[in-house]
Parts: structure tokens; C-alpha cells; sequence
């Protein structure tokens, strides 16, 4: 949260500074018979004062305020309750029920919650433009309210088998969907990374990625299958 603070108040101030060193910037180039954009630098010195001061800072603290609604954009919100959990990124969201939860882990930059299978019933990852609450902020949440917080990580994670193209034991389809989505990876869609995850997760596939290599599991319930 004090990152967050942090930034919205920083980006406005540091903006209007910018802004103001154009300003300055610009009266100086005036001067200068070399520079490439001499009318738009004519056009802000024959500005009057203090307007063209305050226009300066009204303009870089207002693209500073932009810069905040990106950042905001990529910030997850977690909301813990007694009957549900409830995580925002953006302008999407989604709600796990307490009645479906096994367990709550994070490890490394991924938040998880488990349902009793073993499926992931919602993921949320830290990655360039999104940011999560600390590991010690949602373990004493979680707890607070309840759930199986474990401390240890993934139970799973011995669990997970590298993948490689057209490899045994995956579901029908999975091979088609792990493929497009290594490709997603490779180009760095986000949309896709996330959406092809949701389509095993149907076939109770469970994948999980390092440095754009993909590793699965099957959830219990496809294993007895």
C-alpha cells in the first residue's frame, strides 16, 4: 500500500517538475539556432507569465496522473472474507466461495488459491505492471479470516512434469492448447497466456511457467479418471 501511496502522489509531483524544466529548457533553446522544433520553442517563450508557468505544471502533473491510472491498472487487489475471496486486476475480478477452498499458498510471485482437487481456483501473479500485497500481508490475512494459509508453498510442486511437445499423459487437447499457449508465451500476450490457462484448467490441467517454459500437473479427480 505505501508503494501505492508513493506513486500517486510521486508521479503528479514529478511530472509538474518536468513540465516546468521544459519550460525552462525552452527558453533557453531559443537561443539555440541549430534546434529542429524552433516553433513550438517561439511559441511557449511568446506565451505570457505566469500562465505559461502554470500551464507548464498543470500539463506535466497531468500526465503524471496518467501514468498513475496505468499503475493502477496493474495492481492486484485481494479481498478476504469470511464466505469468499475476491481478487481485482484492473477492470476484471473474480470470487472463489470459502466452501470451495483447500488451501492459499504464495510462492515466489504467484498468489494461489486450491480447491479441494487440487485445481487452482484463482491464480494472480506478480509480473512487470502488476504488483501483489507482500507474502506477509496475505498470510496474516488469510489466517485472520480462517483459511488454510500454507506457509510451505505449493503442495504440489513435486508434482509437475516439464513440457515438451506431443508428451504422454495429457488429456485430449491439452497438447494442442499447451502448444498455442507457448507460443503466447513467446510473443508475451498476456490475453492469451491467461485464456488458454482457463481452457486447461477445463481438462483439469494445471500449468505453471519459468522463463517462458510451461510445466503441468493433472488435478486429482482426472487422475482417478
Amino acid at each position: 500500500m505505501s508503494n501505492r501511496i508513493l506513486v500517486a502522489a510521486g508521479f503528479p509531483l514529478q511530472g509538474a517538475l518536468a513540465g516546468w524544466l521544459l519550460k525552462l529548457l525552452a527558453n533557453r533553446a531559443a537561443s539555440w539556432p541549430w534546434i529542429p522544433w524552433q516553433g513550438p520553442v517561439d511559441l511557449i517563450n511568446s506565451a505570457p507569465e505566469p500562465t505559461v508557468t502554470i500551464a507548464s505544471l498543470l500539463i506535466g502533473a497531468l500526465a503524471g496522473g496518467v501514468l498513475v491510472l496505468l499503475a493502477e491498472h496493474g495492481y492486484v487487489t485481494v479481498t478476504i472474507e469470511h464466505d469468499q475471496v475476491t481478487t481485482a486486476r484492473g477492470d476484471s475480478s473474480q470470487s472463489v466461495p470459502r466452501s470451495a477452498v483447500d488451501a492459499v499458498f504464495a510462492e515466489g510471485k504467484r498468489l494461489v488459491v486450491l480447491g479441494r482437487r487440487g485445481e487452482e481456483l484463482a491464480v494472480e501473479s506478480k509480473n512487470e505492471g502488476a504488483d501483489l500485497p507482500s507474502i506477509e500481508q496475505l498470510a496474516e490475512g488469510f489466517q485472520a479470516h480462517g483459511y488454510p494459509w500454507l506457509p510451505a508453498g505449493d503442495p504440489y510442486r513435486d508434482a509437475y512434469k516439464r513440457w515438451v511437445e506431443d508428451m504422454p499423459g495429457l488429456p485430449a487437447g491439452g497438447n494442442a492448447l499447451l502448444k498455442a499457449r507457448a507460443e503466447a508465451l513467446e510473443k508475451e500476450d498476456e490475453k492469451n497466456i491467461a485464456g488458454l490457462r482457463k481452457e486447461l484448467t477445463k481438462l483439469g490441467v494445471v500449468v505453471r511457467d519459468t522463463d517462458k517454459r510451461q510445466w503441468w500437473r493433472r488435478v486429482q479427480q482426472a487422475e482417478a479418471g
